[in-house]
């Protein structure tokens, strides 16, 4: 049975828990915006010291997640990521396992199990988006996943391939086999400005893809971004260019 939930916000989104008695679950450090009822938070380090340390060094994710358990009278707690995006359900169960981003990871059942999914082959590791490290959810519940943008489902096929811009890959079901591409053709490389790999998905299974990543937004705005040289009061670009040169 899944999880009893409400996702508000369109590119903002907050995930609300209704818990029942007894119930626990656990989350990302940092995420939870509200909660109310019989519910008690602890910090732990999920899966013991070793795990929690490798989800640390390898995945970014943070030492220790924050563990929710309701009480006798039940409860509810609502959770959000850490930059404008979408919350996404991913329900989990005996044999349908799912990857994801290694920092996709928001709030999940107790009996939901994140690991690290080491990439197989040479070209992912060293040219996919997500580089050599990603998250795998298995056992049984929901675990709801954040990522920046807008989603967008796709159903694939047995033995049908789709190509996405690396690092929009956000989640894919385990049946999903992931490689990276090479473009070809030196125009492409050199005037498409879609970089020299594309992340390669070959179905069966369902693959969730992102309108934005982290890493392109960052590039779009630095531009923009004050320089070291300003100081915090003063204005940027044409306007701020007037004003500096007005009182000098």
């Amino acid at each position: 049975m899944a999880m009893r939930h409400t996702i508000s916000g369109n590119n903002l989104q907050i995930v609300k828990l209704e818990l029942d008695p007894n119930e626990i679950v656990y989350a990302e450090a940092g995420c939870l915006v509200f909660m109310g009822g019989d519910v008690e938070m602890r910090a732990k380090a999920r899966g013991g010291l070793l795990k929690s340390l490798g989800r640390k060094l390898l995945t970014g994710e943070t030492f220790f997640l924050t563990e929710f358990t309701s009480g006798k009278g039940g409860g509810y707690a609502a959770f959000a990521g850490k930059v404008p995006g979408t919350i996404y359900p991913l329900v989990v169960d005996t044999g349908k396992e799912w990857v994801a981003q290694k920092d996709a990871f928001l709030v999940g059942n107790d009996s939901v199990e994140m690991e690290i999914a080491l990439q197989k082959r040479l070209g992912a590791i060293f040219f996919g988006g997500e580089g050599l490290i990603l998250e795998r959810f298995k056992g049984k519940g929901t675990v709801f996943i954040h990522a920046a943008g807008d989603f967008v489902e796709i159903d694939l096929r047995p033995d049908e391939i789709i190509k996405v811009d690396t690092g929009s890959a956000v989640a894919w079901e385990g049946t999903v086999k992931y490689d990276i591409s090479r473009i070809k053709g030196i125009g492409s490389i050199l005037f498409g400005g879609e970089g020299l790999f594309m992340t390669e998905l070959t179905g069966p299974g369902k693959v969730i893809i992102q309108s934005m990543n982290i890493r392109e937004l960052a590039l779009a705005l630095s531009p923009f971004m004050a320089s070291r040289g300003q100081t915090s009061g003063s204005s940027g670009g044409f306007i701020g260019n007037i004003v500096g040169n007005s009182t000098n």
